[in-house]
């Protein structure tokens, strides 16, 4: 079997509002796809993390760096794949867009082998530590309104998430640390008795992050996401060893290398590697092995399409327990409660993820099917794709 053709398909949409977080505001919606077919008629989906200009820019750099490196190859030599890309690219990108774009190949390979077999991904890699996760659902995100607006509106929000029966939720913060500070309080108010969590963006300098911190922990909060800058591995540890809320991040790091630095700095409470960034499932799987390896607990960030989705309920399924035990903590799907089609939409047999939220108490069932377990609609892909 050969790869004879790989393409990227980048997606976009206005959406029904102008949304934000600490970094900016945006009202376009982006997917950006990889397709990579074989000479046996075989194809595989994978997914590139990053929005807008980047996904164009990444498409650019699958189809015109990546695709030539790799044509002609056995698909089922992943390892082989990756490390040649990696290879070839360390002089120009050890991080950012050229990993991004490594990762949805990657991706699409390793649903090429799952249909090669006949088998889900989560078999490939060992088999299922559970058939479904819990999922948090994501909102309280920004918009160009008061201080007053967004606390009202907040409070609201939290709400309605949990009474669509998600677990916990997840806000942003980016306003201000007092301003910010007032957003949590209200979320708090939202989500009664349940979980909520803090996502900044790596807005704040360390002192800003441990004046929110501190509130956060009166308020409860089960952890704070990003609250400084990902560079910032001394804000990070200092942060960790001055504060009771847990502290997560990681979904800007890249590979194995990056992530050993921030782990052996034991900054982090939770980690949250991002598989259609980072290299992708082969090399997600080896930072996963180094997070359960510093004994730090992975809740996987997820964003994009019902591609990227998918992918994360192969990888939860896989995820051991850490550390194991009759009641092991365990890891969630996140899971964005704003509108987006092309995670709602893309599929032929959509995942319906809130709908099996609200049937089955917070859970998510793991696809079962070949591969990713999910075919996209190419009627959908060639009515929202771009040049």
């Amino acid at each position: 079997m050969k790869i004879i053709e790989i393409k990227s398909h980048v997606l976009q949409c206005d959406m029904p509002e102008e949304l934000g977080y600490s970094q900016q505001y945006y009202a376009k919606r982006t997917a950006h796809l990889v397709e990579v077919t074989t000479d046996e008629g075989i194809t595989g989906w994978g997914e590139c993390f990053g929005p807008g200009n980047v996904a164009i820019a990444n498409k650019t750099i699958v189809e015109r760096v990546i695709a030539p490196m790799v044509i002609g190859m056995d698909p089922l030599d992943r390892d082989v794949i990756w490390h040649k890309v990696y290879n070839l690219l360390r002089d120009h990108g050890q991080k950012g867009m050229p990993i991004q774009s490594l990762s949805g190949v990657d991706i699409a390979l390793w649903d090429i082998a799952g249909k090669v077999v006949g088998l889900p991904i989560h078999k490939l890699i060992g088999g299922a530590h559970r058939t479904d996760v819990a999922a948090y659902g994501y909102g309280m995100m920004l918009k160009r309104e008061s201080v007053e607006d967004h606390v009202a509106r907040f409070t609201d929000e939290a709400a309605a998430i949990i009474g669509m029966g998600f677990g916990a939720a997840k806000m942003k913060t980016g306003l201000g640390p007092r301003e910010d500070v007032r957003l949590c309080e209200a979320v708090a108010k939202g989500v009664g008795e349940a979980r909520f969590m803090v996502d900044a963006n790596h807005c704040y300098t360390t002192s800003d992050a441990f004046y929110v911190g501190r509130a956060l922990e009166e308020l409860g909060a089960y952890w704070f996401e990003e609250p400084v800058a990902p560079e910032d591995h001394d804000g990070y540890r200092e942060l960790r060893a001055g504060l009771k809320v847990n502290i997560s991040g990681g979904e800007a790091e890249f590979a194995r290398w990056g992530w050993r630095s921030i782990l052996e700095n034991r900054g982090l409470d939770i980690a949250q590697p991002e598989v259609c960034a980072l290299g992708g499932i082969t090399e997600y799987l080896r930072v996963l092995a180094l997070c359960h390896a510093h004994f730090t607990p992975v809740i996987n960030h997820v964003w994009g399409s019902a591609i990227a989705v998918a992918t994360n309920l192969q990888l939860l399924a896989a995820m051991p327990p850490m550390p194991g035990g009759l009641h092991p903590w365990e890891p969630m799907l996140e899971f964005d409660t704003t509108e987006n089609r092309f995670r709602d939409n893309l599929l032929a047999d959509p995942l319906d993820i809130q709908g099996q939220v609200a049937r089955s108490k917070g859970r998510v069932s793991i696809p079962t099917g070949p591969g990713l377990g999910v075919e996209p609609d190419r009627d959908f892909i060639a009515h929202y794709e771009i040049g």
